[in-house]
């Protein structure tokens, strides 16, 4: 709730009731809608990525898919073809309603994309989904623009918790991701409240989420902490060139005028690389490379096959998300550098999942507090000290064009010139 409507409610104690009463209402919509969305799109999801995986051959359609997924967002969702960025933009400069459409056609070309072979994630569906919902409140509630970006952050975090699995993190997420460097602390409670409402909400529909381990964490000497400074520069330098080569692809779509043609061109090149490269290991979500990264040496390639497949394939139009294939990247760049780095490779693997993820997003908290949840507290030190170095090591922008450059990172790279 904003300052000004508790204010305004201070001196009547049933008045602040109802104000309570509102938002706790708002958390348990926002957060169970969105989270059955989730579950329906997850679900959704493991069955088009097992049916392609059965059948192969339905990725040489991948060019047709493109251009219905591109027909699809030209005619019918122009207003919301920004995607992530229309959330950021309207958090800043709020203008319009999100429009609801944003999130059926996201959730049809995240699983288009992902059926017919793309390389792609799943947290942008998740989170434009979420976004979209909790925003028809916004009317329904008559919230005036302070209190609708808290909602629009409840959806954030909703979409994130849900779909990952970690609401601590994805409240924090939704609150990290506005500006860099600064945090929305008002919308901290409704936040949290939202994304455990969502994370619950999806596994009542029996969804479960991925489980990682890390089983042996290592004291942190000091020339550990040399090891984890080293690589986490590596998995920063990560990040910078997936955020360089996801707006170098869509730059260079754009030259194609009509926008359809864009992922049906796209198509063509990406299911060329897939045949050419014999394996299906670097598209669609990559979660099984992932899982081996911690117990299996990753070739010290796998990490840039994934950046360009996935760069590609958002650059050209295609829907999803990034996060997942950030993971896959920093899993796999984590798992190769075991072969020069005396550190355990689940450690590292681990390290690079959320680290380069906290580079490409400029969330460092989020994502420490992500590798907690998922790892474990034993690592969490390693974790931290990764997510932060990446963070810096990664440039001034990322891959949400739209965010808002906010706190030290930005006057750090602004003073020194380090763009």
């Amino acid at each position: 709730m904003t300052n000004q409507n508790f204010k305004r409610h201070i001196a009547n104690p049933r008045s602040i009731s109802t104000l309570i009463a509102k938002w706790l209402l708002l958390s348990l919509a926002i957060g169970f809608f969105t989270g059955c969305a989730s579950a329906f799109f997850l679900t959704s999801l493991n069955w088009v990525t097992n049916w392609r995986e059965a059948h192969n051959w339905i990725i040489v359609l991948l060019p047709i898919g493109g251009l219905v997924i591109g027909l699809t967002y030209h005619y019918w969702g122009n207003s919301v073809v920004k995607g992530n960025n229309l959330l950021l933009e309207e958090l800043h400069t709020p203008k319009q309603i999100i429009p609801f459409e944003m999130a059926p056609l996201v959730l049809f070309g995240t699983l288009v994309t992902h059926l017919f072979g793309g390389s792609a994630g799943r947290e942008g569906t998740a989170v434009q989904m979420g976004g979209a919902i909790a925003d028809q409140f916004t009317h329904w509630f008559k919230l005036n623009n302070l209190d609708r970006q808290i909602i629009i952050i409840m959806g954030i975090s909703a979409g994130f918790a849900s779909v990952f699995g970690t609401p601590i993190a994805g409240a924090i997420f939704a609150l990290e991701v506005m500006v860099i460097g600064k945090l929305k602390y008002n919308a901290l409670l409704p936040a949290f409240i939202t994304a455990y409402i969502a994370d619950y909400s999806c596994t009542v529909w029996k969804v479960t989420h991925t489980h990682y381990s890390i089983p042996k964490v290592p004291p942190m000497t000091p020339i550990n902490v040399v090891y984890t400074i080293g690589v986490a520069v590596l998995f920063g330098l990560a990040a910078l060139l997936f955020s360089k080569l996801v707006h170098f692809f869509s730059n260079l779509f754009k030259k194609i005028h009509y926008p359809p043609l864009r992922p049906f061109t796209g198509g063509i090149f990406i299911a060329l690389a897939v045949y050419f490269l014999g394996t299906t290991k670097y598209i669609g979500l990559g979660v099984p490379t992932i899982v081996e990264s911690f117990t299996v040496t990753q070739p010290p390639y796998a990490f840039l096959l994934k950046i360009l497949l996935t760069t590609f394939t958002l650059g050209a139009g295609f829907k999803g998300g990034e996060v997942t294939p950030l993971f896959f990247v920093g899993a796999t760049l984590g798992s190769a550098l075991f072969m020069v780095v005396p550190l355990p490779m689940a450690l590292l693997a681990g390290m690079g999942f959320v680290a380069v993820f906290s580079g490409a997003t400029n969330t460092p908290i989020a994502c420490t507090l992500m590798g907690i949840e998922l790892f474990g507290l034993d690592c969490g030190l390693y974790i931290a000290v990764a997510c932060i170095v990446a963070y810096f090591v990664s440039g001034g922008t990322g891959i949400y064009s739209s965010q808002v450059v906010g706190g030290p990172k930005g006057y750090v790279y602004n003073r020194f010139k380090l763009k």
